[in-house]
């Protein structure tokens, strides 16, 4: 079986909003958010002030346009008194900083013990810094609106928290050497990239290789992709190009990517050599 969990902005999603399935759960946390506030008698200026936020981003918030940090939603629930209505949206709410595209992935990611990804257009996002998440979601075309570009980086940096969460997964990352190369956001945020790939493969759960530039036998022409385990031994391929991405759960279609990908990390650099590659274009000026 295939899963398509609608994907493609064309099929009704926007690509500087939440999309469907993001604003039906925004507008019932905003709906709920509003009714507890009205309940407890604060004006939106006054619940503001209460939770250091505007009365605008409040009404924003009530209203499904914006996502709320867990944060907040916390501090709502317990302010308001919602006894756990507000917070046990909390998960749900947060996936909608996704692109519609990613959202199922996310949960999916998230929930694996093993999690392995072929990356051949940018580095991957768990191992994205801050400055370089941003740099391409500001690159995004049609442009993304500003307030979408903050929700996104804040999601993206959200999931490596799976690098510290028990039991430890594991991961490994084979990254083409041209991304490595590529000085998205300028020399400064490619710099730092550079240092968080070293900083994350020194972990010890995490490995990451190198497909050199000039290996003559590559396995991963077809494109990026990730692999997944879960705990009930469940195995899924994601797959992602162009916004149009799938979950891959057909047995012999996993296993297909799999063999590539054991392929593609016998061509690649070792570990060591790999980080030692990142050392040296970090020398380089």
């Amino acid at each position: 079986m295939t899963v398509e969990d609608g994907q493609r902005y064309g099929d009704g999603e926007s690509p500087s909003g939440p999309g469907e399935q993001g604003a039906g759960i925004l507008g019932v946390f905003g709906r709920q958010l509003k009714r507890f506030r009205e309940w407890a008698e604060h004006d939106r200026a006054a619940f503001g002030a209460m939770t250091g936020y505007s009365a605008s981003t409040i009404a924003s918030y009530e209203q499904g346009r914006r996502v709320p940090p867990p944060r907040f939603i916390e501090l709502a629930d317990e302010l308001l008194g919602a006894r756990g209505v507000l917070t046990e949206m909390k998960e749900e709410v947060a996936r909608a900083q996704f692109p519609p595209f990613f959202r199922d992935a996310a949960r999916l990611e998230r929930q694996a013990v093993e999690v392995h990804v072929f990356a051949s257009l940018a580095v991957p996002g768990l191992l994205q810094s801050a400055e370089y998440a941003r740099a391409t979601c500001e690159l995004w075309r049609p442009l993304l609106d500003e307030d979408v570009v903050e929700e996104r980086v804040t999601a993206r940096i959200a999931r490596q928290e799976v690098f510290s969460s028990r039991p430890a997964p594991t991961l490994s990352f084979v990254v083409e050497e041209a991304v490595l190369h590529k000085r998205v956001g300028g020399e400064a945020v490619w710099r730092g990239q550079l240092e968080q790939v070293l900083l994350v493969g020194q972990m010890r759960n995490v490995e990451i290789q190198v497909m050199p530039m000039s290996r003559g036998e590559h396995a991963g022409l077809g494109g990026p992709f990730t692999l997944m385990e879960m705990r009930d031994g469940r195995r899924i391929a994601y797959t992602e190009v162009q916004g149009d991405s799938r979950l891959h759960t057909e047995r012999t279609r996993v296993r297909e990517l799999e063999v590539v990908y054991g392929i593609v990390r016998a061509q690649a650099l070792t570990p060591s050599d790999s980080l030692a590659l990142v050392e040296r274009l970090l020398g380089e000026r």
